[in-house]
């Protein structure tokens, strides 16, 4: 039986995405669902200090996303995870191990943030949930599927909506005249207590920045992957930090810590003390936020099942781009077929804590990858960045801190 002629593994990934849609694409898979769930959680174990668990979950990923830079333009090509492991280590299993881990991540995280959506979607209409959630991935896998330009520039317009969300709170917390500034500079005692539930807060506030990396998986589309990829996951960091230090101040500012802590909205809390914004335009940026998440983790997902299979580590149909989108269809439709069920039948707070262990296990790993290859003495030909050999180490090393702190909390 012949195949369809347009859709062969020769053809390869478009190039159509310049230094704006990435660092777009970055931000609004960082930023996401997590600052509009996080806060409260963040704030009751921190407190007033709830900006500096922001701070220091900030530089613990920077670490990380240093990392990530220099392998990326080292090595770029999608399914990079496993890219860099197979470079250092030598090992095709271990390789297709970590890249199915990150597909994991991609999925289960889809799934997870698909579920709360849905949630929000309830507040519009009385369709059941679980067909909610069969709508949203079949539309959104619809859109992965059309076109990499396409789905980043939805996913861009998807960003500047939930980034306007939080600049809304931001510019009302500054026309209230709260003390953001005095908030933000005000440094936590030299206590066990205060320090703690900065260090613990710090730990929950690390998962919001989680989606960075999403961006050195589309790595092969993009125009200069070695001038833009490290530019644009450095301005994802930056952005991502600014807004949630400065939304931090404005909630602690704005609400007790004791209400915003017990609320299962706690940004909506926010917008309706400092701004007066309905609940319904609050569920609306919050219903925008999260199917920009579920769309640039089921296009990263979709991206490294393709990147493995080329690789021989998954069938050769994974690798087929179709001639007329320039994406993966069938690699697409895999994702999107796996995270139904998940989103159907697991609960929210499952998804949510694997989808946090497995992305910890994932940088532990890349960090260890730059780690050996240093160690090696690996060259590349490509044109890339070098960080200090110290970076990768002390990535390494709060990698595992956090995901023992995850385990034995």
């Amino acid at each position: 039986m012949k195949s369809d002629p347009s859709m062969e593994s020769a053809v390869p990934l478009r190039r159509r995405l310049g230094l704006a849609l990435l660092v777009l694409y970055g931000t609004g898979i960082t930023v996401g669902a997590g600052i509009y769930v996080l806060i409260g959680a963040v704030a009751g174990h921190a407190g007033i200090y709830a900006p500096w668990s922001f701070v220091v979950a900030a530089a613990v990923m920077a670490l990380t996303v240093a990392s990530y830079a220099e392998l990326s333009t080292r090595f770029p090509v999608s399914a990079g995870e496993a890219a860099y492991v197979r470079a250092a280590f030598q090992s095709r299993a271990l390789a297709t191990a970590i890249g199915l881990l990150t597909v994991v991540t991609g999925v289960v995280s889809s799934a997870a943030v698909t579920v709360g959506s849905a949630g929000y979607i309830q507040q519009f209409t009385d369709l059941p949930q679980g067909l909610i959630v069969v709508i949203v991935i079949v539309l959104l896998g619809a859109v992965a599927a059309w076109g990499i330009l396409e789905s980043v520039v939805l996913a861009s317009l998807f960003t500047l909506i939930e980034v306007g969300g939080l600049v809304t709170v931001i510019l009302a917390g500054i026309h209230a005249d709260l003390p953001i500034v005095a908030t933000i500079t005000r440094l936590p005692p030299l206590d066990a207590a205060a320090l703690s539930g900065v260090g613990f807060g710090s730990l929950l506030a690390f998962f919001a920045f989680i989606g960075f990396e999403d961006l050195a998986n589309v790595v092969e589309e993009a125009k200069v992957p070695h001038r833009d990829i490290p530019r644009a996951m450095v301005l994802t960091l930056g952005i991502s930090t600014v807004l949630y230090v400065l939304v931090a101040a404005v909630a602690v500012s704005a609400v007790p810590i004791e209400r915003l802590s017990s609320s299962s909205a706690p940004l909506s809390l926010v917008f309706r003390q400092v701004a007066g914004v309905s609940p319904a335009t609050i569920s609306a940026i919050a219903i925008v936020a999260t199917l920009n998440t579920i769309l640039a983790q089921m296009t990263m997902a979709a991206r490294v099942v393709y990147g493995l299979a080329r690789e021989g580590g998954l069938p050769a149909i994974f690798a087929r781009v179709h001639r007329r989108t320039g994406t993966p269809l069938v690699a697409t439709a895999c994702i999107a077929a796996c995270v139904v069920p998940l989103a159907l039948f697991v609960p929210l707070t499952p998804l949510a804590e694997g989808t946090s262990l497995a992305t910890l296990a994932v940088f532990a790993l890349v960090n260890l990858a730059l780690l050996r290859l240093r160690y090696r003495g690996v060259q590349s030909d490509n044109p890339h960045v070098s960080v200090p050999i110290w970076i990768p180490a002390i990535g390494f090393v709060t990698c595992l801190a956090m995901m023992a702190g995850a385990l034995f909390r």
